[in-house]
């Protein structure tokens, strides 16, 4: 169950959280060899920061439709939307040919992405990585963006990420190997995530009901969100040994650590007290 309305702008109307989207591409994903990890742990990191991931979605390495979700995703405006894979050297790479597409650019030679690649090709050779150190068409394929656009620092590989923004909405371009996903984004957005989260605090508290039938709680559970909207909560089935319980999570997110316990504090604990006048045990979670 969900208090969330996802809404046209760039942040939830009840949280005030930064709406945003993510675009993966890959055939390897959707023809099942490759398990999309990338999504899910983009989707932890956005709402640790505070954020609301309000739309995900795969996609074959297919221009049009990486542009036609671009075009979508300015429409519905939201504050971020990250594109994963499709940034490397070979020609099933291009998911920044979609970018520019759905911007309305063209791609364009980026110097100084050009030069990081040459250093980082020049680095990974003499670490005996790659078997020459030359910038050659398809090395140099990684450094065409789309005009307008910014690279974003690759700790650990050779392509770089990609940074475009339109009317509001921030566009991050990340490879789609997880480990070069996960050093851009812990290394190299924190100024663009400090301008678009702040400095929110996001936190949960879980209840565990001792109950199998979630349909028992569903109106006490309905009424929370109408008491307390800007509180999402969510209830999930789980078996805890050789029981089946009822786990009842509320989140959620305010400019800082007291915003969000003066939000959560009245809200846990009157469904505490409801789900136990109802007859059925219930305990914070450990």
């Amino acid at each position: 169950m969900s208090g969330f309305i996802p809404t046209h702008g760039g942040a939830d109307p009840h949280t005030a959280a930064p709406l945003v989207e993510i675009v993966s591409a890959g055939n390897e994903v959707l023809i099942g060899d490759v398990l999309d990890t990338n999504t899910n742990w983009l989707c932890v990191k956005v709402t640790g920061l505070g954020g609301l991931v309000r739309r995900t979605v795969m996609l074959r390495d297919d221009i049009a439709a990486i542009a036609a979700e671009i075009r979508g995703a300015l429409e519905r405006r939201p504050a971020l939307v990250f594109t994963v894979g499709g940034l490397g050297p070979t020609s099933d790479d291009r998911t920044l040919e979609g970018v520019a597409l759905g911007l309305g650019v063209e791609l364009r030679l980026h110097p100084e992405a050009e030069r990081r690649g040459t250093e980082k090709y020049a680095e990974f050779h003499a670490m005996g990585y790659v078997p020459f150190a030359e910038m050659t068409e398809s090395r140099r394929k990684m450094a065409r963006l789309p005009a307008g656009a910014a690279p974003i620092i690759n700790p650990i590989g050779g392509a770089p990420a990609v940074l475009c923004e339109r009317d509001g909405t921030a566009i991050v371009s990340l490879p789609g190997v997880p480990g070069e996903l996960e050093a851009i984004v812990e290394q190299s957005l924190d100024g663009l995530f400090a301008r678009i989260f702040g400095s929110a605090h996001y936190e949960e508290r879980s209840l565990v009901v001792e109950l199998q039938d979630e349909s028992a709680i569903a109106e006490v559970l309905r009424q929370a969100e109408v008491d307390f909207p800007r509180i999402y909560v969510k209830s999930r089935a789980k078996v805890l040994g050789s029981t089946r319980v009822i786990h009842v999570t509320l989140s959620a997110r305010g400019d800082d650590e007291a915003a969000v316990e003066a939000l959560l504090a009245p809200a846990a604990e009157r469904l505490l007290a409801q789900i136990a006048a109802a007859g059925f045990g219930v305990r914070p979670a450990e």
